[in-house]
């Protein structure tokens, strides 16, 4: 029994090659053709992100760009993170082509890549999370390190795991690697819960609509908010269904349940840019009137 990598899990497609297959190589899609909806789900979630995630996504790049003499601390975060998300937003073709009619194993390297780079944007996300955490709780340290350049360094830090990771995973050397994005998504998961918990719980006195509401809490709260948003929308369902994949059978597992939970993790690649957006251009938030907090122009963001 061979196995291949699927996504961004800590386990593996079967490749089966028993008789009710024929043998030879077959396509994912053949193997998981008993319940393909789930796998059909999956490739509409990739390309929902390649629409709408590359525009929105170069959209954030250029308001970053523009806005660079008015921008916050955490927006060198957010810009490495547009720069991610609109790398992953790349491989709907390749997925679909590799799915559906490839039997090659040369394009499971180049995906794997892909993958292994969405596996690293919760720690960007962790990033945002701890500047915000620290612009909240402990102001005075936040603003003697404010012009500081513990930032970028902190992306490059960032980058030089992912690549590594990413290389890694696509050359696929190391037995059992997939066990290191448990290393990834738990502690960041519980990191950015941490963080968000501790701002919340520290701006509860003071709503946002509040006028007395300091423009730096304002904004660390309407952060605070796009990121739960974020991880429990996108990120918890398959940290939730960690524990559990043992009860599920291999088919079940691979073809069921991994599409469905990566890829509602993987369209946060354009969930993310819309929602930082809708910060900039109220406009876009369907849920509030346009003309509330109009008298409240106090904050930077």
């Amino acid at each position: 029994m061979e196995v291949f990598y699927y996504n961004s899990s800590i386990l593996y497609i079967h490749k089966l090659s028993n008789s009710s297959i024929g043998g030879g190589d077959i396509t994912v899609y053949e193997r998981c053709k008993a319940m393909p909806i789930p796998l059909f789900i999956y490739l509409v979630l990739q390309f929902i992100n390649m629409f709408l995630g590359i525009p929105a996504n170069v959209m954030v790049l250029w308001l970053l760009h523009k806005n660079k003499g008015d921008s916050s601390t955490s927006d060198i975060f957010i810009l490495h993170l547009a720069i991610l998300d609109t790398f992953f937003c790349l491989i709907p073709p390749l997925e679909l082509a590799n799915k559906l009619f490839l039997t090659t194993s040369s394009t499971w390297y180049v995906l794997r890549f892909f993958y292994g780079v969405k596996d690293s944007s919760p720690l960007f996300l962790s990033c945002i999370c701890m500047d915000r955490y620290m612009a909240v709780l402990h102001p005075i340290t936040f603003t003697e390190l404010k012009d500081r350049n513990h930032r970028a360094v902190c992306a490059a830090v960032v980058w030089l795991i992912t690549l590594a990771y990413a290389t890694t995973k696509s050359v696929d050397k190391i037995p059992n690697f997939g066990k290191a994005f448990v290393g990834i998504i738990l502690p960041a998961f519980a990191f950015m819960l941490f963080c968000n918990a501790a701002i919340l719980n520290a701006l509860r006195k003071s709503g946002p609509g509040r006028d007395d509401m300091h423009p730096v809490k304002k904004r660390a709260f309407k952060m605070v908010v796009i990121i739960l948003a974020i991880i429990f929308c996108n990120y918890f369902p398959p940290v939730a269904l960690m524990p559990f994949y043992d009860y599920f059978t291999a088919e079940v597992l691979n073809c069921y349940v991994h599409p469905v939970a990566f890829g509602f993790m993987d369209i946060s690649s354009s969930i993310q840019p819309i929602l930082y957006l809708s910060q900039k251009f109220p406009s876009l938030r369907c849920c509030c009137p346009k003309d509330q907090d109009s008298g409240n122009s106090t904050d930077p963001s």
